[in-house]
């Protein structure tokens, strides 16, 4: 990237009819200062005058009190962040819409790219596959956001993303040419996950820097609606052709249809993302200069373990939770628990409808009471409730509904909070990449491979309640995260400190009524 140079034009204390450019040049002294100087209207290189007042050698200190996101007060306000949600959320729901249609249609592409005796387990396998190449998206994708901006990035993951579902969907099946299908299905998974390694991070990002400090909660929520979105949309596509086609031609093209939609799907989040201007944060460590131009994994690791660590006992909890409940279920309930896929669909909807219509007041709730008193309910919910709730799941079509909308509520104040937490753990400057890279390694490890897990167990001893042994180990590590996550709601993301709701959130205002009293 070649050197990038900033000038403002100003006649402020020049004789009449001549001027002064200042100079700003973003490439650094060893000290880590940019390098200024001036131009006059005579060709006159001069120094910048370090003995006025108003040429401070540092930048100023961020004031984190005043807010520099859209104004609520206005329509334009409303209307830009409105935008920012749809533009984040639609590429979401087209990432998952087609993890939600592989899982429904995990038993035909068994059949037409893996013909043989454990085919189902080879097809999960190749979904947990793209999981294994996000954190090569993210190490690329991460600090090529905090570089670059969050918008440019997101503009090519969902072109990617999107392309590469579109793909699958016309395919040539083994029967046609033999192996190839399956590594060409595999090569497109990886594309996939590589694209999905910077999509999430950056969208989360994107959202959570947009959105207002008191509300972060609220508007990060329709994120993850969008996530749920996906895949319902997925689901419901799956069963409304199940429903019209007959099996046969469900089997010989129609399972292909709803992987084709993501690519009109992907180009409406890509319109919607390029109308809008990237985040006020990264803009203004843009004009303040303190936009990172070179980074290390190493030198992220070592500066910020402490929140990468805890970061990932959160995402091992979420992921685990995540991937047995909307990607396994249908696989679980149709194979194990012999439920017909129909009935094994609308189990799925019906639930994931159900956490879509709760999701944004969990997230407007964490703006009131904290992220942490959310995430605590989920996990002890979910430790205690997950193995009669999937021993209930088994005893009829009902009680499955049941059982599985109690797990997908309880589910829900982790979802609805992600957005709101996890960026807030990295400064700005280092907030994409520090995510990008948290959250795709854990998620490679334990999220992506969490259907395979728990499949191979299953058919190796039988035990149909170790999903939700599985689930409450993961709920127990996630614990122990959250007494060391630290509290950001309301806290600003500004600046290139780590936000500290103490300084800037609910608990200063608490620790403000304290002093009062």
């Amino acid at each position: 990237m070649g050197r990038r140079i900033v000038f403002h034009l100003t006649d402020s204390g020049a004789p009449p009819g001549s001027w002064t450019v200042t100079v700003r040049d973003r490439d650094r002294e060893p000290d880590g200062h940019p390098v200024d100087g001036k131009l006059n209207s005579n060709g006159a290189v001069m120094q910048p005058d370090t003995s006025q007042p108003n040429h401070p050698a540092t930048p100023t200190p961020v004031d984190l009190s005043q807010g520099i996101g859209p104004d609520l007060g206005t329509a334009a306000g409303r209307r830009e962040i409105r935008n920012a949600t749809a533009a984040s959320a639609m590429g979401n729901l087209t990432e998952w819409f087609d993890y939600g249609v592989y899982a429904v249609a995990v038993s035909y592409i068994a059949v037409h790219f893996f013909p043989t005796e454990g085919g189902t387990l080879m097809a999960l396998g190749t979904f947990a596959l793209s999981f294994l190449v996000r954190p090569l998206g993210g190490l690329v994708w991460g600090p090529l956001g905090d570089r670059m901006g969050r918008k440019h990035i997101l503009a090519l993951t969902i072109l990617m993303m999107s392309l590469a579902t579109f793909l699958i969907g016309v395919m040539p099946t083994f029967d046609q040419v033999g192996v190839l299908a399956p590594v060409l299905l595999v090569l497109l998974r990886m594309v996939q996950g590589f694209s999905t390694g910077g999509e999430y991070g950056g969208a989360a990002t994107f959202m959570a820097e947009y959105s207002p400090d008191k509300k972060r909660g609220f508007f990060g929520s329709f994120l993850e609606f969008g996530t749920l979105g996906g895949f319902a949309l997925g689901t419901a596509v799956m069963l409304g052709f199940q429903v019209a086609l007959s099996e046969e031609a469900m089997m010989a093209w129609g399972w292909r249809v709803p992987f084709m939609l993501a690519l009109p799907m992907g180009l409406i989040g890509l319109y919607l993302r390029n109308k809008l201007e990237d985040t006020p944060v990264f803009q203004e460590l843009e004009e303040r200069g303190e936009v990172q131009e070179r980074s290390s994994l190493f030198e992220l690791i070592r500066t910020y373990w402490r929140p990468m660590l805890i970061m990932s006992g959160l995402v091992i909890a979420l992921n685990v939770v995540n991937y047995t409940l909307l990607s396994y279920m249908p696989t679980y309930l149709e194979g194990q628990l012999g439920l017909d896929p129909k009935a094994s669909l609308m189990v799925i909807l019906i639930g994931e409808v159900a956490m879509m219509a709760v999701i944004p007041f969990a997230g407007s709730l964490s703006d009131k009471v904290g992220r942490k008193p959310l995430w605590f309910a989920s996990l002890i919910g979910l430790f205690v409730l997950a193995l009669p709730l999937f021993w209930l799941m088994g005893r009829s079509f009902p009680l499955a509904i049941l059982g599985f909308a109690i797990l997908g509520l309880l589910y829900i104040p982790q979802l609805a909070t992600i957005t709101a937490t996890f960026p807030a753990m990295f400064p700005s400057h280092v907030r994409f990449a520090g995510f990008a890279v948290t959250y795709n390694v854990a998620t490679a490890i334990f999220g992506g491979t969490a259907a395979m897990v728990n499949e191979a167990v299953i058919n190796k001893t039988s035990f149909l309640l170790f999903p939700a042994v599985y689930m409450m180990v993961a709920c127990a590590i996630g614990l122990v995260a959250t007494r060391y996550l630290p509290e950001t709601a309301g806290a600003s993301l500004r600046g290139t400190q780590i936000p500290d709701a103490h300084e800037t959130g609910i608990l200063a205002d608490t620790g403000a009524a304290d002093a009062r009293t």
